[in-house]
């Protein structure tokens, strides 16, 4: 199968209608949101099309969700998603909240690795819980030593950068939850079974509840390997949330699914019946037929995404040779320490405006984000290079 992100020109790109092409001016390279330039998936399209020709665009309903799922992981994970241990629910960062407000309460710290995905901020704090960082280290991984003081005291090593977070001080309550990015956005980091178990560990030393999210899981790029957070033991009480929107391409088809583990299960049984009313039908049925159907895409799409982060690393070190990039494990997204070139806490600024190139600005991830900014290569390598030209000719 070809390359799915040597399948659509610029011009192409530029009449869809979706946020990545819309928010930034004509003039803009959009390489921010977390959206690849790749048409559907061939079986995701014709079952839509099917849907739509048939007029079936009523409730979604049933486990079909969760059979689609469960196949997919036992293909690719040799896990299994269990259906009385599953809930479908709108998209992931829903399911997130939903499952948070069964096992936290008001004023409850929830942990987090910075710097990470920027709703992991809001959507925490919006609910009325406190954000508390646990910093990454400087390669990526887990930090265990200052995860621990986390989940102890329930106070961070750093400011919570989120609109709206505030610092999280210390009040001699531990952490009540722990928001685990599994693959890690922005890093790319895939954690490995050993860390994931060390992090169990600790977790149930803490009485801390452990909710992950996976939305990236099935986008581990060649040489690395996902471990489904569930499938560690010790996991009995923790929660997964995975979908298959990242990896193909369905953000604008809303669906996710809600896992438990073993003794989670009444808890997840209590989520609102009517959480199960915000999927999407159409979402449904293309993400089903894309864990059904989606392999050989799916296949085509990591090698493509292995040849673009190859490429990265060589165009960085002929263009942009201050920048540090660490080729990243996982995801699409390309994490860019810029600190060597001199543009302050906010590069993406710099380059979106003297070099048209929209990047996500570093701060926003939180601490361990200033001087850095998030590159998305799920795109052609062609529009890649314009970008990095564009970035060289920014600074």
């Amino acid at each position: 199968m070809s390359n799915p992100l040597r399948q659509c020109t610029l011009d192409e790109l530029r009449r869809r209608t979706s946020a990545k092409w819309r928010v930034h001016p004509g003039d803009v390279l959009p390489m921010w949101i977390a959206e690849m330039d790749v048409p559907l998936a061939a079986p995701v399209a014709e079952a839509l099309h099917a849907a739509i020709d048939a007029g079936d665009t009523g409730y979604a309903m049933g486990d079909v969700y969760t059979e689609a799922l469960d196949g997919f992981a036992g293909r690719h994970w040799g896990w299994r998603v269990r259906p009385e241990r599953a809930a479908i629910v709108p998209d992931v960062m829903a399911g997130v909240v939903e499952i948070l407000k069964l096992i936290t309460s008001p004023g409850d710290a929830v942990v987090v690795n910075s710097p990470v995905y920027p709703p992991f901020y809001e959507f925490v704090s919006h609910m009325g819980r406190r954000v508390v960082e646990a910093p990454l280290t400087e390669e990526g991984r887990i930090d265990l030593d200052t995860l621990a003081e986390a989940f102890r005291t329930g106070a961070g090593s750093g400011d919570a950068r989120g609109p709206g977070a505030g610092k999280a001080a210390a009040d001699g309550r531990g952490a009540a939850a722990y928001l685990l990015c599994s693959p890690h956005n922005p890093t790319g980091t895939v954690h490995t079974a050993a860390e994931l178990a060390a992090v169990t560990e600790l977790a149930g030393q803490c009485g801390v509840r452990v909710v992950a999210d996976e939305i990236h899981a099935p986008l581990a790029l060649p040489g690395a390997r996902h471990t489904p957070y569930l499938s560690v033991p010790g996991t009995e009480r923790a929660f997964s949330l995975m979908s298959a929107s990242k990896a193909w391409n369905l953000a604008g088809l809303k669906a996710a699914m809600a896992v438990a583990g073993a003794d989670a299960a009444d808890e997840l049984s209590r989520m609102p019946e009517e959480v199960s009313h915000g999927p999407s039908h159409l979402g449904v049925i293309g993400h089903v037929a894309a864990l059904r159907h989606g392999d050989a895409w799916l296949e085509a799409l990591l090698a493509g995404l292995d040849e673009n982060r190859r490429l990265l690393s060589k165009l960085l070190e002929r263009h942009l040779p201050e920048v540090g990039y660490g080729s990243h494990e996982g995801t699409f997204l390309a994490w860019l320490d810029c600190r060597g070139l001199g543009l302050g806490d906010d590069p993406a600024a710099a380059f979106l405006e003297r070099g048209r190139v929209a990047l996500i600005p570093g701060p926003a991830f939180g601490t361990g984000g200033a001087g850095h900014a998030r590159l998305n290569i799920g795109t052609s390598p062609e529009i890649l290079e314009e970008a990095v030209r564009r970035m060289a000719a920014a600074v």
